[in-house]
């Protein structure tokens, strides 16, 4: 009997690779992958827990991924990931209707774990966390066949006070450039003309082999690919943007004019306490370096608000920053207070209420930074990677500009006389503008 296995993934970019290498050990084992879940025997949540929203959507994904138990043919319910990592006894103590549990350093054990769940056992796999994945390893790709997430390094060494990480993926660990090169290639080969580069902090890779960051030359192999159109950078640290990393993204046309650069704050008290790197000064001076250097560079950042201790004036200073800089994204976070890290124990803990609304007034300041920014794109000529049709309008079509991410940034919606199908890399003339998306028209 060939049994049918749907596989839900939560959380990030990395979580998904993950979910995609089980997929693929699954269908090398024989396995047939499913995407309705009512029709799967066995159902595998890959699950987040990196903040509290995320532990909470990936137990409610859970009682209602058991439900198919009652209701349905599942035969077995596995959960995987970070909250098997982070809560494996209070999960098989509490919610009988798992059937196993795989941590972050078990994916590749998965189609084992399901013929043992089978079988009538209770699987539980966590051990030390954190699987490095190499590319000689099956991966069933989840996204769009024109794009694909590269994953070049596990874990992470930064050990801020606010994060849960370190303890659930490991200390970091990079993977060899030559097998990062070899699974892209293979990528390209199927298709993908647009890599996206992911790790817990992409600018630290190759400090743990090769003694010093490694991220542009490793970029450099990429972008001699043939196939690979985009090349996009992810979680890169601010103090590790070193001048030749900078001079690569300038340098090289594949590499999108595009940084992910989590700042988390500006404060000097609060950056300490957070104990990451870096100030405000020097964030500044870095961002006028990016943007001389790399003209018409997208650059994106995060901010954590109700930090412990932050003060009204400390929030202030975040604001005026925004202000000052104008990044042209920003993802505003209220502070999450996780059991295990330093901060949650430290003195100072703002209100939830506070928290929300400082947030809130954060992202008023930058959807209107957004608006003024995309509006000066009017008139403008932009390469745009197309991605659907649109639903309703005959001749509209959505996709993403080098400035857009997939799932957390804009779009770019556009009219074309053409027809048009994803992964069409086209020229849109900019003639609107919103406070995310931008609108146009396709030229020849």
């Amino acid at each position: 009997m060939t049994y049918k296995v749907g596989l839900v993934s939560l959380g990030c970019p990395k979580n998904l690779v993950d979910s995609e290498i089980m997929l693929g050990v699954l269908k090398d084992a024989g396995f047939e992958i499913t995407n309705r879940e009512k029709d799967a025997d066995i159902l595998v949540v890959n699950t987040c827990s990196f903040i509290n929203d995320a532990k909470e959507e990936s137990i409610k994904t859970i009682f209602e991924l058991a439900n198919y138990k009652v209701n349905g043919r599942c035969r077995a319910l596995i959960v995987t990931g970070c909250l098997a990592q982070r809560y494996p006894k209070e999960l098989l103590d509490e919610m009988p209707e798992i059937d196993g549990l795989i941590g972050t350093g078990f994916f590749p054990d998965i189609a084992d774990a399901i013929r043992q769940v089978l079988a009538g056992c209770r699987v539980t796999l966590v051990g030390a966390p954190g699987y490095l994945n190499t590319g000689r390893m099956p991966r069933l790709l989840a996204t769009p066949s024109y794009t694909a997430y590269l994953k070049i390094a596990e874990g992470c060494n930064n050990q801020c006070s606010y994060c849960t990480i370190p303890q659930i993926r490991g200390s970091y660990s990079s993977r060899e450039m030559n097998d990062i090169v070899s699974e892209a290639a293979g990528l390209s080969r199927q298709g993908v003309k647009e890599l996206i580069l992911v790790a817990q902090d992409t600018t630290c890779y190759g400090k743990d082999l090769y003694n010093k960051p490694a991220l542009a030359p490793l970029l450099v192999k990429l972008a001699s690919l043939e196939g690979i159109v985009w090349l996009r950078l992810l979680y890169t640290y601010p103090t590790l943007l070193t001048d030749e990393l900078i001079y690569t993204l300038a340098d090289n046309q594949k590499i999108c004019r595009y940084l992910d650069i989590p700042l988390q704050h500006t404060g000097k008290m609060i950056l300490k306490r957070m104990n990451r790197l870096g100030s405000r000064e020097a964030s500044a001076e870095l961002v006028k370096k990016l943007r001389l250097a790399v003209p018409g560079i997208t650059l994106r950042t995060t901010f954590i608000v109700g930090f412990p201790g932050e003060t009204e004036s400390d929030f202030l200073e975040v604001l005026e920053f925004m202000e000052q800089v104008k990044f042209n994204r920003v993802g505003v976070f209220a502070y999450s207070r996780e059991e295990g890290t330093a901060a949650s124990k430290m003195p100072g803990q703002v209100p939830e209420s506070v928290k929300q609304e400082r947030r809130g007034r954060a992202m008023e300041i930058q959807q209107r930074i957004s608006l003024e920014i995309n509006q000066k794109k009017i008139g403008e000529v932009l390469t745009v990677l197309v991605e659907r049709k649109h639903l309703r309008e005959k001749g509209i079509y959505i996709g993403r500009g080098e400035g857009d991410a997939p799932e957390i940034d804009g779009r770019v919606i556009f009219k074309s006389q053409t027809d048009l199908y994803p992964g069409d890399f086209v020229s849109v003339l900019v003639k609107g503008a919103r406070e995310y998306d931008l609108t146009g028209e396709m030229i020849i």
